[in-house]
């Protein structure tokens, strides 16, 4: 069933059938996922994966995360070592990225890949985009649904918004559960996070029964290492400890509840809640007509390491 937005759609069996048959025809189609919207092509076309570029205005140095069903079908494109296997045991499906050296004679498109030898795998826990995966013959290159540099989506709305009529398929799969973009870890060498997310470190140290070292390195080997990134399109400033009288102002907590240019990510300081909200606050706040977002401090603990790791981001715009 249409509703107001006409590229938007409701989920069903029908809309699953029409759903494969894009993909199946090298289309993009707007996906829900637990962490944000996405964009997803046939991760073995080349006309699909540059559909995805384009349409996002993305850098080809910049690769695409490459979604699955289970592991028996990511087995056909990426080296599995030990430590991965223990980390998908117990967090997949679920919010995590993992960056593994891709196997010998993979079908998935180097261009969607940046041309490495390593690849971004990921095993969404969506009811939706599970529906699909299982009934389609290819894994999904699939980045967030905006163009390069935005704010991810975290509704259909938000798809829609950002691209127009350019996306003629989006699925309807609610607000995004969890808000932000999944936790990534580079395991084709030395485990580390190149990315945080709501799964945090501290998790999989526990799984893997290793401490890691925060290895630094510059090159772009997954989604979500770009300095300026994340962004609402406005000037964002962080870590504001007096609010300026004019911009919008971001803070956990209630102590400014009902004041029109205050804006609270979790009332009840839940860094989980919080990062849930910060796409939508973000967006928010541009359709207000704000011109400059403050940001009030974020513990750097848990969840609030990666909202820190996305307003950084979002502040170098």
């Amino acid at each position: 069933m249409k509703n107001s937005y006409s590229n938007i759609f409701s989920f069903n069996k029908n809309i699953l059938k029409k759903s494969i048959k894009y993909l199946n025809n090298s289309n993009i189609v707007g996906l829900p996922t637990e962490t944000v919207y996405g964009l997803g092509g046939n991760a073995y076309s080349k006309k699909s994966i540059e559909k995805i570029y384009k349409l996002k205005g993305r850098p080809k140095s910049n690769p695409l995360i490459v979604h699955y069903f289970d592991l028996k079908d990511a087995s056909k494109d990426i080296v599995i070592n030990e430590r991965f296997r223990k980390l998908y045991a117990q967090l997949c499906p679920g919010p995590i990225t993992f960056v593994l050296k891709k196997k010998y004679g993979s079908k998935i498109n180097p261009l969607g890949v940046a041309k490495l030898n390593t690849v971004a795998v990921r095993f969404p826990k969506h009811k939706i985009i599970r529906s699909i995966l299982k009934n389609i013959n290819f894994p999904l290159a699939m980045p967030s649904a905006n163009k390069s540099t935005n704010v991810s989506p975290v509704t259909a709305k938000d798809v829609c918004d950002e691209f127009k009529r350019k996306i003629k398929l989006i699925i309807d799969g609610g607000k995004c559960k969890i808000g932000i973009e999944s936790t990534v870890i580079d395991l084709s060498n030395e485990p580390r996070i190149l990315r945080p997310g709501i799964i945090d470190k501290t998790t999989i140290e526990k799984i893997l029964k290793k401490k890691m070292k925060n290895i630094k390195n510059n090159k772009i080997v997954s989604p979500g290492m770009m300095q300026k990134h994340y962004s609402p399109g406005i000037p964002v400033t962080i870590n504001q400890k007096k609010h300026d009288g004019k911009s919008a102002f971001i803070y956990l907590g209630d102590k400014y509840y009902n004041k029109s240019k205050f804006f609270s990510l979790s009332k009840n300081f839940n860094l989980n809640e919080a990062a849930s909200n910060l796409y939508k606050i973000f967006r928010l706040i541009k359709k207000k007509g704000f011109k400059k977002i403050q940001i009030g401090k974020i513990p750097n603990l848990r969840s609030g390491i990666a909202i820190n790791d996305r307003i950084k981001r979002a502040s170098n715009s």
